[in-house]
């Protein structure tokens, strides 16, 4: 069967990798952004690829069956609704919007017009993450006790959004993800403001997660930040007998299991195992789902209802995080 052909709309930091991705998958065929500086060195790294600052003749270009949104978030629900309507599958770059309503209102669209929907979450699609839901569902850890995502940079490209809109949507599509919870529950947040910019930017958030028809709930908690020196992106999950720790800064063996066990000698030791999992990229696999679901008309892995728990969530930290005095930042003499 024939692959659908796939325009890319923003071609920034990270649309970038879409760009590569769609290429090497041979489906993409246009690209289209504001800055024509970009879009000459993509005609230039990838011959044959039409590049356009019109995203009006994308949606009117008859050969394009999918369009891939990856530009600023407050744009990704009227570039998205507009591509459903235009009758194009879409994949749109995390979050899929910043409203839930708006999130509904995709859903619909999509289902009415039988096209695939699809948001960039990409830990789903990460392989270490996919071995650990397989070693969580065996039972290799045990019972789950906590769950903690800890994602922390330093970010001086600040925009119009907190740092919990930039890296939250990556946690708690995972860890909702890896646990089989469609709706997870923010039970405390906190957040700073620490450039005194109206951005918070160092925050936490205490999350439950229903579990299971028994009304089980994991305890778990999201720390993100822009303001630390030393990236950390890591995925701690305690189990009764195993913990697993999934270091995704680290270039081999990010994902290992910690356990306790009695030596010869009487004493106990600590056992590390690191689990295989295949070397591939996770976005090149994202990208590729994205184009099965078009082919097979299956419903996408990160889908509309994935998206809307996120933003959910999201939208609802953020009303609490405005409500909260805000942090000023030191005054100087």
């Amino acid at each position: 069967m024939e692959l659908p052909k796939v325009a890319v709309i923003g071609c920034g930091n990270w649309g970038k990798n879409l760009v590569r991705n769609f290429a090497h998958l041979q489906t993409l065929t246009v690209v289209c952004d504001s800055d024509s500086g970009q879009l000459d060195r993509i005609a230039a790294e990838f011959k044959g690829v039409r590049v356009t600052t019109s995203f009006e003749s994308v949606l009117e270009d008859k050969n394009v069956s999918a369009i891939v949104v990856a530009t600023p978030s407050d744009t990704h629900f009227e570039l998205a609704k507009k591509s459903l309507i235009a009758g194009k599958h879409v994949y749109v770059e995390k979050p899929l919007a910043r409203d839930v309503k708006h999130c509904e209102e995709l859903d619909e669209l999509a289902n009415e017009r039988n096209l695939v929907l699809m948001v960039g979450h990409l830990l789903l699609y990460h392989p270490a993450v996919n071995c650990l839901k397989e070693l969580i569902a065996a039972g290799e850890l045990g019972d789950l006790l906590f769950v903690r995502s800890d994602r922390m940079n330093f970010n001086m490209l600040r925009s119009h959004w907190s740092v919990l809109w930039d890296l939250a949507p990556h946690d708690l599509s995972m860890m909702s993800y890896l646990l089989d919870c469609d709706a997870p529950e923010v039970t405390r947040v906190g957040g700073w403001d620490t450039q005194n910019d109206g951005l918070v930017d160092v925050a936490y958030l205490d999350v439950s997660f229903p579990v299971g028809a028994n009304g089980r709930v994991i305890p778990g908690q999201v720390r993100n930040s822009w303001i630390d020196p030393q990236k950390l992106v890591r995925l701690t999950v305690n189990g009764t007998k195993k913990t697993a720790v999934l270091n995704d800064t680290q270039i081999d063996d990010k994902l290992a299991l910690h356990s306790l066990s009695m030596s010869a000698a009487g004493r106990m030791t600590t056992v590390i195992e690191h689990p295989y999992y295949p070397n591939i990229e996770p976005l090149h696999l994202e990208c590729e789902h994205f184009l099965q679901c078009i082919v097979s008309g299956e419903r996408p892995r990160s889908d509309a209802n994935n998206a809307y728990h996120v933003v959910k969530v999201l939208s609802d930290v953020e009303k609490r995080l405005s409500a909260r005095p805000r942090l000023q930042a030191p005054t100087t003499r």
